[in-house]
């Protein structure tokens, strides 16, 4: 099967799009095409192909309100988007695992319908791709919709779909989830739409929202414990004692920031259930996911496959002379774990080999000849997912009485190898396949840089620590029996140089250098920062950053314009009911009726990029001082506040906080939906909290003001010092 799949895949690649005989082609068309579009229009371009689409998850890309002239503007945002999913784990580390199929439907109009408003015009294209919910009066600006369809009907010209992503010709943020996810082709925040909805649809992950609709509180989960593996009733404690859900992760550090613990809200509640990670790819688009939720989607992905793609064949006896085989799928980074045993004991082989001669296993007839394959991954811990088929794979042969008939001689080969298409990075595993003569196993020798590096079937390229700059490496197939025979060669470029990221912070009030040489800048109010990567090679690149060492976060410009740089603010921006760039408690990116108390200080900024090849550059940092915008006049009182909405027994209740900021002693009076308290004697650097509850169970946004007083004595006898300050609050419902 894999040698049939391969000689398609020569033709395939060779055409730059998939074909088939004129007759079949035009019949599977026009069988597949909507109505209303030509069937010859459409043309299924192979991004990437790794293997037989029969032992791979096969993603199939379509695209929406691009003309005929504008295809490579739809390819290069394929790429955009499919570098994002290349740069998130484990999406980068099974890369190879999956077939991407881009799917052209020319459109005789450029864009799509309502797009950026309701009233902008309605346009013929051919997935009807529309913004507003499907130009609703009533919908949501971001929520992406197509025909499904048609969408059905074209994805179903590509060789599988496993999963169907359809981009649209438009700028403006938006998507929509499901078997049938959509994003917007030129807007980088939507570029994250699509690993949050795998997790989804292929990982069978729930969302972490603490919200069921944007910017409004949904309450309190009083059900069972959850089906989730990433959402939970039970504490920290009750995990450990009964080594239930991510009790094995428990404590460590979050990859999408912090540390794996508890937190409340998730599976859309606010309130009374709890997941891993303050946020995680399923509750914030941007970060990583944690490693609860990226070991279920390791599993899925591993099941997606065989990891035995190849063997020799079970279904007769083995001859006393045949070298048994099996070629495996392979993981980006690592090899998988293959132990061979005769009649269920273990024997030596090298570790991980892919043959074995029976004349040096001494093996007889009727003796059993096992296999064990495992992928050894750290991303998974549960030793129930790791024993099961979808990591690990097993084959076994009976060993017969006779020897094999010589076989007349054939040319080495290499019947798959790791994708040589683009650049690969420095630090990945490179791997071919080679043919099998029944008797012995053929030679495998790489090169890089024209000197002899190893002679496995596999080349780990972080072992040899390449210096910066471009590489070439080959693997040389040949018959360790055939003397002068032709030998089968394979070359990549190995890009060793990683992308760099240029940063600007807007308006600082003031340039500064560390001690460290790095930059620190003092602004005031707020700032925002570009980040733009280039690179020595082509290809679609991306930049993240992090924040006081906090989980990295995708670069995507501003949520509303991806040419605009995100902005930071001591509590962030209300955008869409999410808030963005807040510095304040919380993280970075919240819900707005979530505490957060202010975010003035000193910041460090961590930033880097990453490029096609999966090379990740080395962070760079610096500072920045946020300073009260308008700070207290001379003579006034500083103070701290917050003010935060939830609901209590269907009731919703403000609770003011504010903290004395300044040396004196004063009195502080806090008033929320007109109820005032007053706090008298309050000392510097304390703190009082006033709780008002509504008697109603919705509150609308608005502020709570909080005034303050102090009495001091000076030479000249007492004077008064005293401020007021509005703290806004967020619509809360029960």
């Amino acid at each position: 099967m894999k040698r049939l799949w391969l000689g398609l895949l020569a033709i395939v690649l060779a055409l730059g799009t998939l074909t088939a005989a004129p007759a079949a082609a035009d019949a599977a068309r026009l069988e597949a095409a909507p109505a209303g579009a030509a069937a010859d229009d459409a043309t299924v371009v192979p991004v990437q192909v790794t293997g037989d689409p029969a032992n791979r998850w096969n993603l199939v890309v379509l695209g929406d309100g691009y003309t005929a002239a504008e295809m490579p503007k739809f390819l290069d945002q394929v790429d955009a988007q499919l570098n994002v999913l290349w740069g998130l784990e484990p999406y980068k580390s099974y890369r190879d695992y999956i077939n991407v199929y881009a799917v052209e439907t020319p459109s005789q109009e450029s864009g799509i319908s309502c797009d950026p408003q309701l009233t902008s015009p309605k346009r013929t294209t051919p997935l009807s791709m529309k913004l507003w919910s499907g130009c609703s009066a009533t919908g949501i600006q971001r929520l992406l919709v197509m025909d499904d369809t048609a969408a059905k009907k074209y994805a179903a010209l590509a060789p599988a779909a496993d999963q169907i992503l359809a981009l649209a010709n438009s700028d403006t943020y938006g998507g929509a989830g499901g078997s049938y996810a959509t994003a917007t082709g030129g807007n980088a925040m939507s570029a994250l739409i699509a690993p949050h909805e795998l997790g989804h649809s292929f990982g069978g992950l729930q969302d972490e929202y603490d919200y069921y609709t944007r910017g409004v509180t949904s309450g309190t989960y009083t059900g069972p414990e959850p089906a989730s593996v990433h959402h939970t009733l039970l504490t920290e404690q009750q995990m450990r004692d009964q080594q239930a859900k991510w009790w094995r992760w428990l404590g460590e550090r979050s990859e999408s920031g912090g540390t794996i613990g508890r937190f409340e809200g998730g599976m859309y509640y606010t309130e009374g259930v709890w997941r891993p990670s303050l946020h995680s790819m399923m509750k914030t688009l941007g970060y990583y996911m944690d490693q609860v939720s990226r070991e279920q989607m390791t599993a899925a992905l591993s099941g997606s496959v065989n990891l035995i793609e190849d063997s020799t064949p079970t279904d007769a006896p083995l001859a006393l002379t045949d070298e048994v085989w099996i070629d495996t799928v392979h993981p980006v980074y690592e090899d998988l774990d293959a132990t061979w045993s005769v009649n269920g004991r273990a024997v030596r082989t090298g570790g991980g080999t892919r043959s074995v001669s029976l004349r040096e296993l001494h093996a007889k007839p009727g003796d059993t000849i096992g296999v064990k394959v495992v992928d050894d991954t750290p991303f998974v811990r549960d030793p129930a997912l790791r024993d099961s088929s979808r990591m690990t794979a097993t084959r076994s042969w009976t060993v017969g009485a006779t020897a094999a008939t010589a076989a007349g001689d054939t040319a080495p080969a290499i019947t798959l190898a790791t994708p040589a298409d683009h650049p690969v990075g420095a630090d990945q595993v490179l791997w071919v396949d080679p043919s099998h003569p029944r008797d012995h196993a053929l030679d495998v020798t790489w090169r890089v840089d024209g000197r002899v590096v190893g002679h496995a079937e596999s080349l780990h390229l972080a072992s040899l620590r390449l210096g910066r700059g471009t590489h070439r490496a080959e693997a040389d197939v040949s018959d360790p029996r055939a003397g002068r025979a032709p030998v089968a060669k394979q070359q990549w470029t190995v890009d060793a140089t990683p992308a760099v990221s240029d940063y600007t912070v807007s308006d600082p009030v003031k340039v500064s250098r560390n001690a460290d040489g790095t930059a620190h800048y003092t602004v005031k109010g707020s700032f925002s920062l570009a980040l733009a990567a280039h690179d020595d090679q082509q290809g679609a690149l991306f930049s993240e950053f992090r924040v006081d060492g906090d989980g990295w976060f995708h670069y995507f410009g501003w949520p509303t314009d991806s040419s605009k740089p995100f902005l930071f603010t001591p509590t962030g921006t209300n955008v869409d009911d999410l808030i963005y760039g807040n510095l304040g408690t919380g993280g970075l990116s919240t819900s707005p009726f979530a505490q957060r108390t202010p975010g003035y200080g000193t910041h460090r900024i961590e930033y880097r990029s990453v490029d096609a090849a999966g090379n990740v550059a080395p962070a760079k940092a610096f500072t920045v001082t946020v300073l009260p915008e308008n700070p207290p006049a001379p003579g006034a009182v500083p103070v701290t506040s917050t003010a935060v909405t939830r609901c209590v027994k269907d009731n919703t209740r403000i609770t003011v906080s504010a903290r004395n900021a300044s040396s004196h002693t004063a009195t502080l009076t806090l008033d929320a939906h007109g109820t005032a308290r007053t706090f008298r004697n309050v000392r510097p650097g304390a703190a009082v909290t006033a709780v008002v509850t509504t008697g109603e169970p919705t509150t609308e946004t608005g502020s709570a003001t909080v005034t303050a007083h102090a009495d001091v004595a000076g030479h000249h006898g007492h004077h008064s010092l005293d401020a007021t300050y509005q703290v806004p609050y967020n619509r809360y419902a029960c």
